[in-house]
């Protein structure tokens, strides 16, 4: 079980923390003969498997690496086109790594304000009067949980779904949140959270909740 990642949303939808805790390899290497017996295209400005899948490699996977050269969007690290660089029969047997693509940081802010506008949203669904929002999505690989402050401060974990303790580690956090971010006079409201204590804090609170669960009274 793990905790993958930690967001903090302020009020206007803008996030305002990030945390990747864990991150599940999915990732994998395989040497090729040419012929390429996948389809790539440059999809959002990476270069993604478009068609034909083998030995874990999905549709969608992104070129990640060749011959141990990490890719950055559709180029190498080292300034090679990478489409065109795989379509030249001199450059193999060639050896690439796959896996699912990395969200950039505007994606991950993009992602924040889109999951605030849901979170409204749904309050405005519910049948029930003063609904507190989306508390809970769920996948089959992650479940979202959330937990919204009075003041409109969203706290956001990604986590294993047999994670338990889930609700108290929110809770946790905005404990952490109101000592070390509200409580240090450098820090503004609705702006980036940029203190050490803050993320230490935050950091051994997760290994906590991995290790034991939910948190006690008093932890």
């Amino acid at each position: 079980m793990a905790i993958f990642s930690v967001y903090v949303v302020n009020k206007a939808g803008g996030l305002i923390y990030q945390l990747d805790h864990y991150a599940p390899r999915s990732e994998n290497e395989k040497t090729f003969s040419f012929p390429l017996d996948l389809v790539l295209k440059l999809h959002d400005e990476r270069v993604v498997v478009a068609f034909g899948q083998r030995d874990s490699i999905r549709v969608g996977h992104a070129v990640l690496s060749i011959n141990g050269i990490d890719v950055n969007g559709k180029y190498t690290a080292d300034g090679k086109e990478v489409l065109e660089y795989l379509g030249n029969p001199t450059n193999y047997p060639v050896s690439i790594r796959f896996g699912r693509p990395r969200l950039s940081s505007n994606e991950k802010l993009m992602l924040a304000s889109m999951f605030h506008s849901l979170f409204a949203i749904g309050s405005q669904l519910s049948p029930e009067l003063g609904s507190s929002g989306i508390e809970m999505l769920e996948t089959d690989t992650f479940k979202l949980h959330c937990f919204q402050t009075l003041t409109g401060i969203k706290f956001v974990v990604l986590a294993d779904p047999r994670q338990a303790g889930i609700e108290s580690l929110l809770r946790k956090i905005y404990e952490i949140y109101s000592d070390f971010a509200l409580k240090n006079p450098f820090y503004s409201l609705e702006m980036p959270i940029r203190c050490e204590l803050f993320d230490q804090n935050l950091k051994l609170a997760l290994e906590v909740a991995e290790k034991a669960g939910p948190f006690g009274p008093g932890s």
